[in-house]
């Protein structure tokens, strides 16, 4: 019988945790942490704690909690040998993550009586969108170009319309100018992709930020697949932007933008209880290619 021993431990992790995860999203097909929970290895300012899970020298099992949820990935050579129930187990009871809720997920669930409490599904978007118009009244501009106008002003309306829109989001939600300042930190980064529509009323000079859709795109190198993928990272409208038939075009602005710019493959995040969201997804040619849940572990 194998036997393990499950140390705590603080960011940053060894390398060896990274190849760990590699080799786990290759057998797998998805990656077991999410981008918050990968850069949560490597940058100690995010406060995560790590179970790491070791046979002799081997890391064998990652488990990591940011506060409110946990993530754990188990190496692919050593999986079915009690390794995540012994992770969960250190971890107490709580909120775990599945990815790609894959049938060893779910087996793992049913054993420990989990109840899956959110769904999050990944749609994928392969073939040219329509062109997003917008009623009259309303300006679009990058946050690049919005800086060089207001300086400042313009990040600040941007957390202001992002915290109205995720005011109940758990990850999105409550941001202020630090959280926001470290998420610019993302190579992938480009404020030519943060796309911002402007109340312009009679045409005039923008005055407030209705909505902003911030794009993620990443070269063929970066992620697997071998395509280049743009992603729908964020879309936001205002309190008073909503109701106004703004969602879909605002979509189709980020998803014209990446296409554009060279990326055919456009991914995005959704609730799967988000029912509109879902619907005006699929309507654009959107389809679900994996489902990511969340189960609450009462033991």
């Amino acid at each position: 019988m194998t036997t393990f021993d499950i140390q705590s431990d603080q960011a940053p992790l060894p390398p060896d945790v990274h190849a760990l995860i590699e080799r786990a999203a290759s057998t797998d097909g998805c990656d077991p942490f999410s981008e918050q929970f990968l850069l949560g290895l490597s940058d100690p300012r995010l406060g995560h704690t790590h179970l790491i899970a070791k046979s002799g020298e081997n890391i064998v099992g990652v488990l990591a909690h940011d506060g409110a949820t946990a993530e754990l990935v188990v190496d692919p050579g050593w999986r079915r040998q009690g390794i995540a129930s012994a992770l969960i187990d250190a971890h107490g009871p709580g909120d775990v993550w599945a990815h790609g809720d894959l049938a060893p997920a779910q087996h793992l669930a049913a054993q420990l009586a989990a109840t899956k409490t959110r769904e999050l599904l990944v749609m994928r978007l392969t073939e040219p969108a329509p062109q997003a118009e917008f009623p009259a009244g309303y300006e679009v501009m990058s946050l690049a170009a919005a800086r060089k106008l207001w300086g400042e002003k313009a990040d600040a309306e941007l957390l202001r319309v992002n915290n109205e829109a995720f005011s109940w989001h758990p990850e999105q939600g409550g941001w202020d100018m630090q959280r926001w300042e470290r998420a610019q930190e993302a190579p992938w980064f480009d404020p030519e992709g943060v796309l911002l529509l402007w109340e312009a009323p009679s045409g005039g000079e923008p005055t407030t930020l209705a909505g902003f859709h911030w794009t993620k795109c990443q070269r063929s190198q970066e992620v697997a697949g071998g395509e280049n993928t743009g992603e729908v990272y964020v879309v936001g409208l205002s309190s008073t932007s909503r109701g106004k038939g703004l969602g879909k075009p605002i979509t189709l602005l980020g998803v014209n933008f990446m296409q554009k710019h060279g990326y055919p493959q456009v991914i995005l995040y959704v609730e799967a209880d988000n029912e509109p969201a879902v619907a005006t997804y699929e309507s654009l040619g959107f389809a679900v290619i994996e489902r990511h849940s969340l189960y609450r572990i009462s033991r």
